[in-house]
Parts: C-alpha cells; structure tokens; sequence
C-alpha cells in the first residue's frame, strides 16, 4: 500500500528524503478521506473467514480427514448407509464445535475491543484522544515514555528520545531518536535515528511524530507473521503440549494393536481400518479444543464482571493456578495519593529553597509523568515565569533521576537542576548548601545524611533528594557527563497512605493459598514501613545490590524465603519472576508502569490496570479495570472456577474414552466380529460429547476454589487409569450378561453395549463432578439436563425408526432389568472409587513443602 506521502523509490521510506510538512495535523474531513482510501490502522484487520473456509480447515484434522477417506471407500464398495451415517455425524460434530466456537470467540472479541490503544494527535489544530486504529499517514502524534507507538512515522520534536525496537531489530539497549537526516547505513533500518515505528516503546523523553505508514505498510505489519510473544511458555501452554503428547501415543498405540489383531484374525481390510480409525477417533477428543475455548470464553465473560478483562484467553487457567502474586506496592497497597510532606535541607530543617528547586525540575521536565512531580506541584503553588528551560535529560530507570538546563530570564544564570532517587542523587554531590553557602561534602557529612534519609524513609515516608549546579552561560545542551560535581540541596519527603482494605485483601489471598510478594523501586525502610502499617510480617528482603550479586540459581535457592524485593530495577524484576517460577510457583506479576514490562512477560500471567501505561498494558494477560486487590481476589476464585470445570471434561472425557476404546480393544481378541462398528463408535462419541458441552456452566463447589488449581497431567493419568479400567470391570460384566444370558447376536450385543457404555459413561458425571458426595452438590441445571436427555436418548434410540441407520435392534426386557441393576452398582461402585483416589491420591497431587503455606498449586479435580 502506498501512501500520499510515500514517493516511489528503491530505498525505505525513512531513507527518502521527505519535505517537512505542516506540524499542525490534519483536518478532519481530510483524515477521513485517507483513512477510506488507507483502511484503518491495524495489522489484523483481515475479514473473518467465511464458513466454507472456517470449515475447510477443521476438515483438515488428520484423523477426520483419515476417517472421511474410509468412508468414502466405504461407499465406492456399496456400503452406502455407512457412509451416510458417518457423514451426518462429522457433520452434526462440525457444527457444533463451529457454532460454540464461534459464539464464544465474539464474547471474547467484545470484550478486547474494550481494552482498544489510544493516543494523543493532532487534529483541526487541536490536541485530541484517539483509537489507534483511526490514524492515517500524515497525523502527528504527541508520545511520551510508556507510550507504545502506534505507526511508523519521521519525528519532527523530540527532546532525548530513548525507544525500545528490539522487537525489530534485537537490540535490548534503548535506541536515542532525533530530527533530522538519519545517520550511518540509510536503509539500515538500526540507523533510522529520525523514525519512529510500530510495535516499539518509548523509553524515555517527549516526542511529536509525523505519521507515514499505517497498518500493513508498516515495518512491523511486514515481519509480524515471523513475531512470537517473547518468554518463558507459560504453564498452559507447557500442560496443552503434554496431553497432547498423551493423546498422540495413547491413540498410536491402540490403532497400532487394532489393527495387529484384526490382521491375525484374518478380518476384511476396510471395516478393520475404519474400526481402527473410529477408535483413533473415540479416543481423542475432538470436542475439546471447542470445550476448552467456551469454558474459557464464558470465565472471560464472568470475569469482565468481576472487573477484570482477559486478553490471552489460556490465562485464564494461570490465574486460577496462581499461588504467588508479585507486585509493586503504589496503588495496590497503598492509595496512591501522594503528597509532599517535608522538604528539608542538610540540617534536617525545612527549606523552601528545596521545594523551589525541585518545583522548577518537576514543571519543565517533560519525560515519564510522575505522581510524584504532580504532588511537588501542588505543594509548590503558583509557577515561577522568571525561569525558561533549555535542555533536559530525561529520567530512565537506570540513573533514577531527571536533569533540567534552565536559565534565569533576569540575571541570565543558569542552572543544571537534578532531582531523583536520595541515594543516586547524593552521589552525584561534591558539596553541600548549608547556610546560604556552599561547603564541601565531608564524609562525616555524607553519612548524616545518609542517616537523615533512611530515618524519613524508616518513618513511611518515599525520599527523594535535588541538587543543583551553576554552569558557563554558553552552556546551551544538558549532557549525561554534566551530572557530576553537584551541590546537594535537600530531601522532599513524600507521603502514600496505606489502603484502608489492603490488610483485609491480603488476608483473602493467603487464605486462598496465594502468597504476595512484593516487588519495588522503592527502599527497604519504606516498604518495611508499610508492612507494619498494614499487619504483614517481613519475612525477609532483598535489595537490588544484592540480587545483583546473585547468579540465577543462588537467586532461586532465596525468593521462597523473601517476601520484599526492594530498590530493584525492571531487569531484576523480569529475574525474580523467573527465579520464583524455577521453584515451580505459577505467578502472577501485577504492575502498571513501563518498567514492569520485562516482568509482565517474564510471568505465567501478566496483570494490569486500566490506567497503566501502554507498553504494560499491551504486555499484561489480564487488566484490572478497578486497582484493588479485592478485585484481583475475586478474579483468582473466578479463574479457579474455570479451571474446574475445564477439569471435568478432560477427567470425564479421558477416563470414559480409555475405559470404552480398552474395552473395544479387548473385546476385538475373544469376538468373531467387531464389537461395535465405526458408525456406532463415532456415535456414541458424539452424543456423549453432546452431553458434557454444558460442563462450562457448571457449578464449583466453595472448597475447590480455595487453593490454586493447576491441572496436573501426572494426577490426570492416574485418574483415566483407575476410572477407564473400572468401566471395563462393568463392560465386562456387560460382555458377559450379554453373550452367556441372552445368546446375543452381533447386531443385539452391540445394541445392548451401545446403550450400557453411553449410559455409565454419561451419568457418571455426577459423581466424578465434585468431591462432595452427589446428593451434596446439585449440579447446573443446564448439565442435568444435558446428561440425563442423552441418557434417555440412548435408552429410546434402538427402538426409534432410526436404529436400522445405525444397526440397532430394540433391547428385551431382561437386559432393560440387568441394565436398572448394571448401571446403578457402577454409579455406586465409582463414588466409592472416587472416595478412595482421593484419599490415595488427592495429598500427592497437592505436592509437598517447599512452597508458600507449605503447599504446591494442587492439580485441578473434581469440584
């Protein structure tokens, strides 16, 4: 696509030379004509697939598309029912998982569009907010640090630009951007230090860009097929991969002896490979990539009314696993309100030339937005004219501080005003004010004032100190190396009340088994100050110096022991987010600020606010839209919810799928004949799964919500062992009642094994679905019917008109008796199987010691 500002040529756009421009944006009338000509601003703005597409690629599952080919063959040999009867069950399962799916993908969609980017442009010679989708090439956007740039365009302003494109060129270091020709390699997109582009960050500074190419003519539309969200896989991802694992072999396996036995037999080749292919098919559930989207999609939608909006959809099960939260302490547990307290000079005495000098850095810094500029302003009241500003270096969270070059309007002095973090600020300092003069800053000096912070910091209080420096009159640039040789000021003591509920929401987590650990810029004394103040026990800290001298594994082998994280830079953070998941935690990082965007990547689930900057809330799973650890409490037990019930489908579908296709297998070594055909098989599978698509809407009993719940493939094996061979057990006595009581034919055995599997395999679910006893745990109303409708249609289906399709014959009265005795002393039989696994097994699935509260996330059962 090529825009109206885009010259034809060899070279990339931001190495074309490109006439200046008007810097007052477009009209309005004019945006809407290139966005109609552009398209909007977005990279996956293909249509969705039309319905034969959608289709054609679930037809592309290897066992269906295997299943469909012998079907065919099926009919090429004259079995024309067969295939019919096959086709009309893929198809009744196609449309179901399609139609599910589909509802549940446009819940999803509904709720993203919420959490859409938006950023300040010029428009009609006014400042206005914006969804990024709505700009077109020829737009000036205003950006500042945090902001994820949103096309990719020339900067026309810009004041010490620091911006993170490692997403396109791997360069982890922040990038300086300016005006101006572009230095180096012109088609080198690393030497583009005039352009901006999409998907990056700011880092640091003030920026106006001139928008040049949106949407798929951008640098990052042209690789983003290549692009991969960057970490660790998270803990949904690595359990999907291993049962799909288990799946796989399982299923090889017994296809693999199917059809070894039927060849000894000496059976026909085509019923054989579709049986064995009908097995393959029984034993995979095929329903469950449609399953596990509406349980997620609907525990997003529960969510959102919780206050909490889902954007990775598998998030879901990391939060309900969740057993350690990590998070910044501003805003979350205090009010985030903060308010300058003290300003005090080198005596400790108030000062107003402190609050002066630091009003002056805080007006005409123009860099990261900082509540805690905004609170020296509104102390400091009215501004000061007489000062303008020439220069700045902005703040990065490597230095810890802000630089300013401002000169005075009347004497023409001018000054170099630096405020940041006490201990990095002081450093900086040769001298002291003390006394209108200055002194030279002794040791004894620099230790009393190290004492006077850590004592305002001890007392609640966030320290931050300023100092200044007179420089030459033709200084005209603030440099990095200018930052030395200070005079130290003073400190400005600011104040964050505790939130009032913080001790309360703190409480509700440990309770439910998730530890909170608290991850911070800010110094020990302050977060010690804190924990005091809101009734938690420090039980150990760590500082940034110090986790700077730990490897990785000497880091891992102390975060269970340490609960405050103190004076720590985003890469330490990112660290002790790995370190904790080294331990086999799931955790949670929440954090709204561009420097928890390397820890929101690093964790299994990434939280967010609303409010947050744009590069965290790209970065996040999960966007509180209220800053409350009361709202993220009530998102866990949510999470856990879903969790849950994603749990029973896959402990109901794997233990009735092994039982049933073990007992086909077994049953294909002693029989003459197969004992149920492939119609039947993928019947029976399709009604079954019809029955458990309510198992979303489910209820959770209060106990199973209580702990974190991971769903445990070890836990799960043992399940579908203990449970499918206990349904083989009744299949057997099935087998036999059938052929030694009745004499049974083919057509009357597969007919009486038919309605027994379905029916055991059914209504078992309302044992295996809670811990409790049956009676104590009403299911939903929506699965109660779902279950007990199918079980009635398999008792009525061998004597409806359509039993000839599936080579079904009515049942006789005495099986309908032995199956009123079967079927109840299996139900019975399981819930006293249930009692007993949990007793033998429910502890180790819970895990050991080693973890907060003495307990791992416990797998996920029955709820």
């Amino acid at each position: 696509m090529t825009t109206p500002e885009s010259p034809p040529a060899a070279l990339p756009w931001w190495a074309q030379p490109r006439p200046d421009g008007d810097r007052a944006g477009l009209d309005s009338a004019e945006a809407a004509r290139r966005l109609a000509v552009q398209g909007p601003n977005r990279i996956d703005a293909a249509p969705a697939r039309s319905l034969p597409r959608e289709l054609l690629r679930r037809l592309a599952d290897p066992l269906l598309l295997v299943l469909l080919g012998a079907a065919a063959l099926s009919a090429a040999t004259g079995a024309l029912a067969d295939f019919l009867v096959i086709l009309a069950i893929v198809a009744i399962g196609l449309a179901l998982e399609f139609v599910q799916q589909h509802r549940a993908s446009r819940a999803v969609e509904r709720l993203r569009a919420t959490l859409a980017l938006r950023c300040r442009v010029l428009r009609d010679g006014q400042r206005v907010t914006l969804d990024v989708a709505a700009l077109v090439p020829g737009d000036i956007v205003e950006l500042a640090a945090g902001d994820r740039i949103p096309a990719d365009g020339v900067l026309v302003e810009g004041n010490h630009v620091f911006v993170n494109q490692s997403l396109l060129t791997g360069e982890s270091a922040p990038v300086a951007k300016e005006p101006g020709a572009p230095k180096g390699d012109a088609a080198d997109l690393a030497s583009a230090t005039q352009a901006l582009f999409m998907g990056t960050s700011m880092v640091g500074g003030a920026a106006r860009m001139r928008v040049v190419a949106t949407g798929k003519s951008t640098v990052f539309a042209g690789i983003a097929q290549g692009l991969t969200r960057q970490g660790p896989r998270k803990a949904f991802e690595q359990l999907t991969q291993r049962f799909g694992l288990l799946v796989l072999r399982l299923t090889l396996a017994l296809v693999l002896f199917v059809v070894l036995v039927n060849a000894a037999w000496g059976r026909p080749l085509l019923p054989s490979l579709l049986f064995a292919v009908a097995l393959a098919v029984g034993l995979t559930p095929e329903l469950l990539p449609m399953v596990v989207s509406v349980t997620l999609a609907r525990g997003a939608v529960r969510l959102a009314r919780q206050r909490v909006l889902v954007k990775r959809l598998a998030a879901i099960h990391d939060f309900g696993a969740m057993d350690v939260l990590a998070t910044d302490k501003t805003g979350t547990l205090t009010e985030a309100r903060i308010r300058l307290e003290r300003c005090l000079d080198a005596d400790g005495h108030e000062s107003g030339d402190v609050l002066r000098w630091a009003a002056l850095n805080s007006r005409f810094e123009t860099g990261l937005a900082s509540p805690l500029d905004a609170a020296v302003l509104e102390r400091a009241g009215a501004s000061d004219e007489a000062w303008r500003k020439l220069d700045e270096v902005p703040f990065d969270f490597e230095r810890r501080r802000v630089s300013v070059l401002l000169e005075h309007a009347g004497s023409g002095e001018r000054w170099l005003v630096v405020k940041g973090a006490a201990v990095e600020v002081t450093a900086l300092c040769s001298t002291v004010q003390r006394a209108g003069s200055e002194r030279a800053l002794e040791d004894d000096a620099r230790a009393a004032l190290a004492e006077r912070r850590q004592a305002l910091e001890s007392d609640g209080c966030r320290t931050l100190a300023v100092a200044a420096r007179r420089v030459d009159a033709g200084h005209a640039h603030a440099r990095l190396e200018d930052e030395t040789q200070m005079c130290f000021v003073g400190f400005a003591a600011f104040s964050d009340p505790p939130r009032a509920d913080a001790a309360a929401a703190l409480g509700a987590l440990a309770r439910s088994g998730v530890a909170v650990k608290i991850v911070t810029g800010d110094s020990e004394h302050v977060t010690q100050h804190l924990c005091r103040g809101i009734g938690v026990a420090v039980d150990g800290v760590l500082t940034g110096p110090e986790i700077a001298a730990l490897d990785d594994g000497a880091l891992a082998a102390r975060v269970d022991a340490v609960n405050l994280f103190c004076r720590v830079d985003p890469t330490q953070k990112a660290r002790i987010i790995g370190a904790l998941r080294a331990r086999g935690h799931v955790v949670g990082y929440l954090g709204d600020g561009i420097n928890d965007a390397p820890p929101l990547h690093a964790a299994d689930v990434g939280i967010s606010v609303d409010s947050a900057v744009d590069v965290a809330r790209e970065s996040a799973d999960l966007v509180l839209l209220e800053r409350s650890l009361h709202v993220l409490h009530a998102g866990v037990l949510e999470g856990r919810r879903t969790v849950g019930n994603l749990a029973k489908y896959l402990m109901m579908g794997m233990s009735s799928n092994f039982g049933n296709m073990l007992s086909m297998a077994a049953a294909a070594l002693v029989l003459p004949f197969l004992p149920l055909l492939p119609s039947q098989i993928l019947l029976n599978n399709l009604l079954y799964d019809l029955s458990q698509t309510a198992i979303p809407l489910d209820r959770v009993d209060s106990e199973a919500q209580r702990r974190p719940r991971r769903i445990d493939m070890g836990f799960l094996v043992r399940f579908m062992a203990v449970f499918g061979l206990l349904s083989s057990l009744f299949d057997a006595l099935t087998f036999a009642a059938l052929l030694w009581l009745l004499h049974a034919d083919e057509v009357l055995f597969r007919s009486g094994w038919f309605v027994e599997s379905l029916l055991t395999q059914v209504l078992v679910i309302f044992v295996i679905r809670t811990r409790r006893r049956p009676w104590r745990s009403p299911p939903a109303r929506a699965l109660t019917l779902a279950a007990l409708g199918v079980a009635a249609l398999a008792l009525l289906l061998p004597f409806s008109p359509l039993a000839p399709w599936f080579a079904l014959e009515p049942l006789p009265a005495r099986y309908l008796l032995l199956l009123g005795v079967l079927v109840p002393a299996y139900l019975v039989l399981a819930e006293f199987t249930k009692r007993w696994f949990f007793r033998r097994f429910g502890a180790r699935a819970a895990g050991g010691p080693g973890h907060p509260g003495g307990t791992r996330p416990r797998a996920a059962a029955p709820a």
